[in-house]
């Protein structure tokens, strides 16, 4: 943004002497621009998902499943109703382990069939996502994906377990506490 104020200032100074340079300084700076925004609008995006507030976890996650193309996957949403009000880190973190899990589903378990749960339980939000597919190869290597989903949870105080599923499949289980534990100091 810096580099684009000083590009304005040198077609400013030049707008006179030579309207030919102003005009493609002018093209470039638009595009640079456009770039900005959308990298402003990525950052804003990671914070929290513009989706979230329209539509609330569960909405956010039942449109999400409804706008994409699933490789014949069906899919369900299912909650535990009502949920309480949620505190915005455990929403986020929600709705991102579910999209990742969903995501690894639909590129690589070869599942006809995967369900996202949402359910309370002590103070916990669970997120339960299970597939019906192939389950993970016998050399396998976890990716950005499933490191992300591990992280996510742990920075909330909790926990995330990928494991298969006896019947085929696997499945992956969020526990994302919404009241962070008080600790005493003796003060």
């Amino acid at each position: 943004m810096t580099s684009m104020t000083f590009q304005l200032d040198a077609a400013y100074n030049l707008l006179e002497i030579d309207p030919q340079t102003v005009k493609t300084l002018l093209k470039e700076l638009k595009i640079q621009a456009q770039a900005s925004i959308s990298d402003i609008r990525q950052l804003v995006y990671n914070l929290r998902p513009p989706i979230l507030d329209e539509w609330g976890l569960t909405g956010a996650l039942r449109e999400q499943v409804a706008q994409y193309q699933l490789n014949n996957v069906q899919v369900s949403v299912e909650v535990e109703e009502p949920l309480p009000a949620l505190p915005a880190a455990v929403e986020v973190a929600a709705y991102r382990i579910a999209m990742e899990a969903l995501a690894n589903v639909i590129r690589h378990a070869q599942a006809s069939r995967c369900t996202i749960r949402l359910s309370i339980c002590d103070q916990t939000l669970l997120v339960d996502v299970q597939d019906n597919g192939q389950g993970l190869p016998q050399k396998y290597q976890a990716g950005v994906g499933m490191h992300a989903m591990h992280e996510r949870a742990a920075e909330l105080g909790g926990s995330c377990v990928i494991t298969p599923i006896a019947t085929g499949g696997m499945r992956v289980l969020a526990s994302l506490p919404l009241v962070k534990e008080q600790i005493y100091d003796g003060k």
